[in-house]
């Protein structure tokens, strides 16, 4: 079942309208996609992002305008770093029935056996490209790596989703490794051996 939203079509796009939509705690957004054509609209920020944990990053909403209903997806979303507040959003309007394609985050999850024997975690990859049923693509896709060993590697291959997702990137992508104790030594006396070279150059000029 989809969580649901409201929000308002906006019908002038002078500066003192938008200024005024985001004094009123509201944000700008669009909504487009499965034969509706692109509308702007705006929404409440504090219903948004409590509307946005509860479904989940790739959750499907149910978004209510002016008495109609559409069943979309977050497409794109702008935050401005200074406030941490919403500047803009983007909404797709999907078919359910239809297949989509939608990028989710990996989430490495256990303990690796590699760590505890002195090996450092490297993680290559943190978002993976996926195809299927608006109801079926997850927020993320978790990464059992307990039995990642030093020296061994994870690999989209090894990924399997807990939702019926087909994964559309190399299956040869590296997601996770673990990096064997002395090369993490090597590298970093040779950082400290090329700081010495450059402090004894400074000294002789």
């Amino acid at each position: 079942m989809s969580v649901s939203i409201q929000a308002k079509e906006r019908t002038s796009f002078q500066s003192s309208v938008n200024r005024k939509i985001r004094e009123e705690g509201n944000f700008p957004a669009v909504v487009y996609g499965n034969k509706v054509d692109s509308t702007p609209i705006y929404l409440n920020s504090a219903d948004f992002i409590k509307t946005m944990r509860e479904a989940g990053r790739n959750g499907v909403l149910t978004l209510t305008i002016d008495n109609q209903k559409y069943s979309v997806m977050l497409h794109d979303i702008q935050i401005d770093p200074l406030k941490n507040e919403v500047v803009h959003a983007d909404f797709q309007v999907v078919d359910m029935s239809k297949e989509i394609e939608s990028t989710v985050s990996l989430s490495l999850v256990g303990g690796a056996k590699g760590i505890k024997e002195g090996g450092v975690l490297q993680q290559s990859l943190y978002e993976v490209s996926v195809k299927g049923l608006p109801n079926d693509i997850p927020s993320s896709i978790e990464v059992d790596i307990s039995e990642l060993g030093i020296n061994d590697v994870i690999t989209l291959a090894d990924v399997k989703p807990a939702t019926k997702v087909e994964i559309t990137q190399d299956l040869d992508e590296a997601v996770a490794s673990i990096l064997p104790p002395k090369q993490e030594e090597i590298v970093d006396s040779g950082e400290e051996q090329g700081k010495e070279e450059a402090n004894e150059e400074k000294d002789n000029e």
